[in-house]
């Protein structure tokens, strides 16, 4: 066997060598890929953010009123989920829109209104919103003079878009039924018993 391979051409020896070489190469190289592809699987593993649940108590605000919902970072993060079943976030995004703008610095008011404007107000607008004519037009003109109350009016009137009509149908919603439901029924339940044992004793006094 020794001698046979002696007395092969040195070319032949060479290219068995290569051969060789490439074949060990080739044997090594998934190691680093299996470590360059460690942290991917540790990434997409890991756990996401647990968001905050709201209590029995603060449903029972945004019950109340609209007003309780859009002052709670929880009640806004529900109710645009709401209003993403509905395909209508836009609406509370060009809300939380103007609201940040209010604190834009006056440096860069003039192309933050911009922003807004492109992305909510004008026609065909990537998330337009429903603004009647004047408004939009007024919107319009204010952008080309920017200041902190330039979005005012669009504002407002998304705001009493959102509660007279969005908000009515978010109370009756299973997204809001299914936050604490239990909770809510036994307060409910306990209210109606001590009603009952109090007109009770009034009769009973009587």
């Amino acid at each position: 066997m020794c001698k046979g391979l002696a007395t092969l051409p040195a070319t032949c020896l060479k290219s068995a060598k290569d051969i060789k070489h490439k074949i060990s190469f080739l044997l090594q190289k998934p190691e680093p890929q299996a470590a360059d592809q460690k942290p991917i699987r540790e990434k997409i593993s890991a756990p996401a953010v647990a968001k905050s649940v709201p209590t029995a108590a603060e449903v029972e605000k945004w019950k109340q009123s609209f007003s309780h919902v859009m002052s709670s970072d929880t009640g806004l993060a529900v109710f645009k989920s709401f209003l993403k079943s509905e395909f209508s976030e836009e609406n509370i995004d060009f809300w939380v829109a103007c609201e940040d703008y209010k604190k834009t610095p006056a440096s860069k008011l003039a192309t933050r209104a911009k922003q807004i404007y492109q992305q909510y107000i004008e026609p065909d607008a990537p998330k337009e919103v429903n603004l009647d004519a004047a408004t939009r037009e007024e919107t319009k003109q204010n952008v080309e003079n920017a200041c902190p109350s330039c979005f005012v009016d669009a504002q407002k009137m998304i705001y009493t878009l959102m509660e007279k009509d969005s908000y009515r149908r978010f109370l009756k919603s299973k997204v809001l039924q299914d936050l604490c439901p239990t909770q809510t029924t036994r307060a409910t339940e306990k209210k109606d018993c001590d009603c009952a044992e109090n007109r009770q004793m009034l009769v009973g006094g009587a």
